[in-house]
């Protein structure tokens, strides 16, 4: 398969998984597939895949670790996240259950539930009261910029990403995505194109244009999405591992269907759901870091 999924949501986790880190590992294996990215909003996964790469040290499949900087880490913490790089953490993402604009949004439809009651966010925003970065943010993306790290914009607006972006060029970060833009953030088809020519990676959901639960959109307007960012920007994750939703593998092997179905070239395809996200996550073809 060559695929690359840089938004996996294995377990273990507070919240439902219907496959774990190991198990997706090995899944992952016996399909061909290229990297994974294991995410969780509550705890870094560096220490997971340490554990992983240590137990199944010649395996194919090069594993990614990641870091939310949601309360949980201390919302914009930089020793929590100095430490994570340091155990080899690839993404970064800004505040998702913490992220006041998700917050704002959860008021009456529920996100990201728990298997048991947390305790309640506190919001956070990139900006200060006057509308500039923080400047604790500004450490972060030092310490990103160092680590050449992949910067997402996790659930931030989209008012909040265009002045984080801005600041994490002029710092030295050169990877930045951005999850989902139509969902939650609020970027419309313009602002995808413009992210663009920013030079962002666009990461759209699987889980949201095939059919199952957390399915949002048509099949219509994946392509819409896509032509909208152009092919070389945009990836396609599987943002799956929920126990309600289908396996991730399945997701992939269910939108590689549509994007045929679309029309989309194989090579494009392979792009979209390989390649691209490969070469956002600096990886070479035998899956190592190019770093």
């Amino acid at each position: 398969m060559g695929a690359v999924d840089l938004h996996c949501h294995s377990g273990p986790s507070v919240m439902e998984r219907g496959v774990s880190h190991i198990d997706m590992m090995r899944a992952a294996r016996e399909v061909g597939m290229r990297a994974l990215c294991f995410k969780d909003h509550y705890y870094t996964t560096a220490p997971a895949v340490k554990l992983i790469q240590a137990e199944f040290p010649q395996d194919d499949v090069a594993l990614l670790g990641s870091i939310v900087l949601n309360n949980a880490a201390g919302g914009f913490n930089p020793y929590a996240l100095d430490i994570a790089l340091k155990l080899g953490a690839r993404v970064v993402w800004m505040p998702t259950a913490s992220a006041a604009n998700h917050i704002r949004q959860s008021h009456r439809k529920k996100r990201l539930q728990t298997a048991t009651p947390m305790l309640p966010p506190e919001g956070l925003d990139v900006l200060d009261s006057r509308g500039r970065i923080r400047d604790d943010v500004k450490q972060v993306l030092d310490l990103i910029a160092r680590a050449d790290a992949v910067l997402s914009a996790g659930h931030l607006h989209i008012s909040e990403i265009w002045p984080l972006f801005e600041e994490a060029k002029s710092r030295g970060v050169q990877r930045l995505v951005v999850a989902h833009p139509t969902y939650v953030i609020g970027a419309d088809l313009a602002d995808i194109k413009e992210l663009a020519g920013l030079g962002a990676v666009l990461e759209h959901s699987i889980c949201m244009f095939i059919d199952c639960p957390s399915r949002q959109y048509e099949p219509s307007f994946l392509k819409a999405v896509i032509d909208a960012g152009g092919i070389d920007s945009t990836i396609l994750s599987s943002d799956m591992g929920q126990k309600k939703n289908p396996h991730p593998i399945d997701g992939f092997r269910a939108v590689i269907r549509m994007c045929r179905e679309l029309g989309y070239a194989e090579d494009d395809i392979r792009k979209l759901i390989g390649s691209n996200a490969a070469r956002l996550a600096g990886l070479t073809q035998e899956g190592k870091k190019t770093i």
